[in-house]
């Protein structure tokens, strides 16, 4: 049985519309919640279980620490109105280390994943990133911003994505949606994160239409198929699979930049979700990792593999 997806179309606009949104902004109060019972669903046939039922764990985490926060401020008149005028996103993240519930965030995700199963170079990581001090934390976080994790301190960036994540799906959760306009390619519109992978959807009057999901917010946003959603170019778009896999899940490969990103095809596997569903489908990457392609977009839970 399918379960009600986290990030849905404005509510109002089902069955009054022929193309599809611009974008969809991300229900937080649900969105990791249903994403953590992917992750447990995914768990059951994959030879990757453990690390996803510790991702599973993770992700419920993050559902756990919103309860009792207040609703976000959105930013004010003055920010949405520059960023629109230089076609910005409209959360500035550099905003990260004035805002008080960023630190709140932290202390509860550190604590509630204390609680998880995980393997001791996570629970070492864990204990780092508790222990530092709150401008490591932002210089983290600042790492974070920039879609790369160093090799060598993986596991307690990922902790700190997972709170950014909390944060800035809640930010996003209270924007007016329809005064969202593009800002480039492979960028999202909302806190400019890159995609960690686009997703094909059944919903009803966006059926067969293509989304980008934000690797940091959530948001998914309108991009036509057959382009990649990296440079933009229409020429030398190829897709490849891995065999049985039911053509639920690609990759999109670019012949003019030479990267690549995941596709999902929700309207396929109606439970898929682009974070779970990327992690769970590791062995594309080690498909492609064969090829001439390197993989775009940011996917910080498989930047270990």
């Amino acid at each position: 049985m399918s379960r009600k997806s986290a990030i849905v179309p404005d509510p109002t606009a089902i069955g009054n519309i022929s193309s599809p949104p611009f974008a969809c902004l991300p229900g937080p109060s649900l969105l990791f919640s249903v994403r953590a019972a992917r992750l447990r669903q995914l768990a059951e046939t994959s030879n990757l279980a453990p690390y996803l039922r510790f991702l599973a764990d993770l992700t419920q985490a993050q559902h756990d620490i919103q309860a009792g926060l207040p609703l976000p401020n959105g930013p004010d008149a003055n920010t949405l109105a520059r960023a629109r005028e230089f076609a910005m996103p409209q959360l500035d993240r550099s905003q990260v280390a004035a805002d008080g519930t960023v630190r709140t965030l932290f202390d509860r995700l550190f604590a509630a994943a204390s609680a998880i199963e995980k393997p001791v170079a996570a629970a070492q990581a864990l204990a780092r990133v508790t222990s530092a001090e709150p401008l490591e934390r932002l210089a983290m976080a600042e790492t974070v911003f920039s879609n790369t994790l160093p090799g060598d301190a993986i596991a307690e960036h990922v902790f700190v994505w997972a709170a950014l994540q909390v944060h800035f799906a809640r930010l996003a959760s209270v924007l007016d949606v329809a005064a969202l306009a593009p800002v480039a390619d492979g960028v999202c519109p909302v806190c400019g994160g890159m995609p960690v992978s686009s997703m094909v959807v059944g919903w009803p009057g966006s059926h067969g239409a293509r989304f980008c999901s934000c690797s940091l917010c959530g948001t998914l946003w309108h991009y036509v198929r057959v382009k990649c959603v990296l440079c933009g170019s229409t020429k030398g778009i190829g897709y490849q699979e891995v065999d049985g896999q039911g053509g639920a899940i690609k990759a999109e490969t670019c012949d003019e930049c030479h990267h690549w990103s995941k596709i999902l095809y929700q309207n396929k596997e109606p439970d898929a979700d682009p974070v779970a569903d990327d992690v769970a489908s590791l062995s594309l990457d080690l498909l492609m990792r064969e090829g001439p392609y390197h993989r775009g977009g940011f996917s910080p839970l498989l930047a270990g593999f």
